[in-house]
């Protein structure tokens, strides 16, 4: 539950900073945050991909086989429960609560609440990080996302007033239940080829996300979460 924690006190303290601080970030200060966040994300990503492959180099190009094929055919149900689209819906709809934000404070508070509890929950970071920390206690991929909700809340309090602060609350009850699930999973993951499984896609799956940062590529990351439960199972039936 660590990284949820940090998620939620990351969006706090963005808030008061957005309140108390006198200017915003510059462009080249924003710039230069991305870049960084970037980087570290490419770090998290590989490196937990790398953990995942053992053994022999048989071995290890065998898992990395296994992780493609789990990648596409978690792309295929994705798409076919169209994962990525419904969120694309839930997440225009924060957007044009954004866009249309202006009216009297009351209803500015319930915008701002309603508006970034749907932005800060509804990413595939917030589940693929989430997972990362039931099963492993692995927190990188939530610290990346803290550092970016803490920056996104500086900018809407100034649009919809301390209402934002309160999305910590339903963040970390959203992402505090994946974990504890989680958790309570790892026994079904204890064999250890299992458990590896799962860190190469999962990282893989944080690398795709560096890419998203540093608007190298567009990826429909969400579709590609299913993976993350063929990737066990194949490892199972192939052993």
């Amino acid at each position: 539950m660590l990284g949820t924690v940090i998620n939620g006190a990351a969006i706090l303290a963005g808030g008061a900073a957005g309140i108390f601080a006198a200017r915003q970030l510059t462009e080249q200060r924003q710039l230069s945050i991305k870049v960084l966040l970037g980087a570290f994300t490419v770090y998290a990503g590989l490196s937990t991909a790398w953990s995942g492959l053992n053994g022999s180099l048989g071995q290890a190009g065998k898992q990395l086989l296994i992780a493609m094929v789990a990648m596409s055919l978690g792309r295929i149900a994705g798409r076919l429960c169209r994962i990525q689209a419904t969120l694309n819906k839930v997440g225009g709809y924060a957007r044009e609560k954004f866009a249309t934000a202006g009216g009297p404070s009351t209803s500015r508070f319930a915008d701002g609440f309603i508006t970034c509890t749907l932005l800060f929950c509804v990413g595939p970071m917030s589940i693929l990080g989430a997972i990362q920390d039931g099963l492993e206690g692995k927190i990188r991929v939530l610290v990346i996302k803290s550092v970016m909700d803490g920056l996104a809340t500086m900018g809407f309090v100034a649009t919809f007033g301390r209402g934002v602060m309160l999305a910590a609350i339903p963040v970390v009850a959203y992402q505090g239940t994946i974990t504890l699930l989680a958790q309570h999973l790892r026994p079904l993951l204890a064999q250890p080829d299992l458990l590896h499984s799962v860190n190469v896609v999962g990282g893989l799956l944080v690398f795709c996300i560096a890419m998203i940062i540093l608007e190298l590529k567009k990826f429909e990351l969400a579709d590609y979460l299913p993976s993350l439960a063929f990737a066990p199972a194949l490892t199972y039936l192939l052993r």
